[in-house]
């Protein structure tokens, strides 16, 4: 169904028709004043935390964070605000997710945690050895670029699932937020300018550098104002027709289209786009004690391996002792940093052995919990010593041998996360990606005469590009038809055990990082006293089962030389989390957002 520009008399009749609430809870949405730029740089910028009362949201960009605020306004629930924030997100932070991609939802009614998987899925053509060119790999960047990494995207019909069960404004104008800053224009932020700017692939795409640069190439500049009329076209339809209007049609069409160009075609199909059906999963949860207290903490489980390898890494540093105190000077100390590293390599090696799509792959033991399982971890915590191990080998949970190879290590990226908390107490944390900054780069428009559009995924890149180790034996996380890649997205909710008390929405982008993230927040606000936004501040550290990661500039020199003396390969990066977080305190909630990035909350 084609709607014509503008919104008019046609949609108001549909808006009317398609609720049931009360005339005060209709959301009418109103554009920011976009005078000046969001942040004022790219790089870091301190966020002070923000205090609410009843309601509160936190997203990645400003406009976004807006669109969900004024839902929640509206009377909209928690799981409504996360749809009208993705939506915007897709417009005005193309480069980590949109409709092209996928997400994990956690919802909270109140009464129960339920987990909506939204992965992508690999097409009904794909093959093991897809991503592999005369018995070897490709490099990320060729398997990255080729119409093999696109899978069917899952954000629109998963969000449209939960939306059925857990939405109170009618999902029409829950869109309506992106379509208006989509005809209106936005402001090119200083966080999406230099990403254009560094990007060595964007400009490949013919569709995408007529839209994101000008005539010379150039990335448009910050605060730039960028219309995109094809996306507002797009979103026009999935408000009237829900998700059939992209897995299906000609927006569907024009994705297949995509895929089949070279470099390496890709083979998704109409029919692989009609098929998607999101997964309702049943949440991983865990207990955790801090500060002589019990805490439950909530997160998705395969195919993330985020909750699983959260789970381990805090269940191993519960059986070791720290040596002094675990911050020193306001930062982890090298004792704490050692102790957790060697915790990351062990849940990291069971990590790469063991998780991947259940609905291909069996369990460790039959049990995922079986990862998580109190006397394996305790076991497991023996292996670390007072010298670092540098790379460790997967367990045996539950006693049993595994059959599959080790997936080798690589490059994970992207991603988006939203946090919400409406008046009701009922909470969402929604983790969302493309994969890759910008995804496959690969921009898809129903009428190339229409400027703009929306990025396909990268997803793909995910599986395992070697389906099988130099002995034959096969990686769980290899290509299937229908699979769905490991992630390490980690939507996390954190209740009071005793109580069942709502604690905590929390979660991040980052790549497999973001499981460091996420885990560097659980601990400085359960373990050190620490609120949500001084808990994000702390510099980053983590380990990917090799050398130990620490964000660059974010620790003495002291800390450095400790931690080598004790045998680690340390190396200082850039560790650009984007961490939002929204926290119960005693008069209401309290939110913080990641000062590496232009999150912000807001709230009533």
């Amino acid at each position: 169904m084609n709607i014509p520009l503008p919104l008019s008399l046609t949609v108001m009749a549909l808006l009317s028709a398609c609720t049931t609430q009360p005339p005060s809870q209709v959301l009418r949405y109103s554009a920011p004043d976009q005078a000046a730029p969001p942040e004022a740089a790219s790089g870091n910028t301190a966020k002070p935390g923000w205090t609410f009362t009843r309601q509160a949201v936190a997203a990645a960009n400003p406009l976004a964070t807006d669109a969900g605020h004024q839902v929640l306004r509206a009377g909209g629930s928690a799981l409504d605000a996360a749809i009208a924030v993705q939506m915007v997100l897709g417009l005005v932070e193309p480069q980590s997710s949109g409709i092209g991609g996928g997400a994990f939802l956690l919802h909270y009614d109140g009464v129960k945690v339920s987990a909506h998987d939204g992965r992508e899925t690999a097409p009904a053509g794909a093959h093991s050895d897809m991503f592999m060119n005369q018995g070897k790999p490709l490099t990320f960047d060729e398997a990255l670029q080729s119409g093999h990494s696109v899978g069917v995207p899952g954000a629109v019909r998963m969000l449209e699932a939960a939306h059925r069960q857990h939405g109170r404004l009618p999902w029409l104008q829950l869109l309506q937020p992106a379509i208006t800053l989509a005809e209106q224009g936005f402001r090119v932020s200083p966080r999406l300018h230099s990403l254009l700017q560094a990007d060595p692939h964007l400009k490949k795409d013919p569709l995408a550098l007529r839209f994101f640069y000008d005539a010379q190439g150039r990335a448009w500049p910050v605060g730039h104002v960028l219309r995109n009329p094809e996306y507002a076209h797009v979103l026009r339809g999935i408000a009237v027709q829900g998700s059939r209007a992209l897995h299906e049609g000609p927006v569907a069409q024009a994705m297949v289209a995509r895929t089949a160009q070279a470099p390496r075609p890709g083979t998704l199909s109409l029919q692989d786009l009609a098929n998607y059906q999101p997964r309702q999963r049943e949440a991983l949860c865990f207990d955790h004690a801090a500060q002589a207290k019990a805490q439950r903490i909530c997160g998705f489980p395969p195919p993330s391996s985020g909750q699983l390898a959260i789970g381990q890494i805090l269940g191993l540093l519960s059986h070791t002792q720290p040596q002094g105190a675990e911050l020193v000077s306001g930062k982890p100390s090298p004792d704490f940093l050692h102790r957790y590293t060697e915790a990351s390599r062990l849940a990291f090696a069971d990590r790469a052995q063991f998780v991947a799509d259940p609905d291909f792959v069996s369990a460790p033991a039959g049990e995922w919990r079986s990862l998580l399982a109190p006397t394996y971890l305790r076991e497991r915590s023996q292996r670390i010593g007072a010298q670092s191990m540098q790379v460790a080998t997967p367990g045996q949970p539950g006693g049993v041998q595994s059959t599959w190879a080790p997936m080798p290590a690589q490059t994970e990226y992207g991603t988006s996360h939203i946090s919400v908390i409406d008046a009701q107490g009922h909470a969402v944390a929604l983790t969302t990606t493309i994969e890759a900054a910008f995804g496959s780069r690969r921009m898809v428009t129903t009428d190339p005469s229409r400027p703009g559009g929306f990025l396909l995924n990268n997803e793909l890149t995910d599986f395992s590009l070697a389906p099988s180790d130099a002995q034959g034996r096969p990686v769980a996380n290899r290509v299937e038809p229908g699979k769905r890649p490991r992630s390490s997205m980690s939507p996390s909710l954190v209740f009071d055990k005793a109580t069942g008390q709502l604690l905590m929405s929390v979660g991040s982008p980052g790549g497999a990082l973001i499981i460091h993230y996420t885990a560097k927040l659980l601990t400085g606000t359960l373990h050190w006293g620490l609120n949500a936004q001084q808990a994000i501040d702390l510099p980053n550290f983590g380990s990917l089962n090799g050398p130990t990661l620490l964000e660059a500039k974010g620790f003495p020199a002291s800390t450095i030389d400790a931690l080598k003396a004790r045998g680690h390969d340390v190396r200082e990066m850039d560790m650009t989390s984007g961490l939002q977080a929204i926290e119960r305190t005693p008069t209401g909630w309290f939110g913080g957002a990641d000062p590496r990035r232009e999150g912000v909350v807001l709230g009533d």
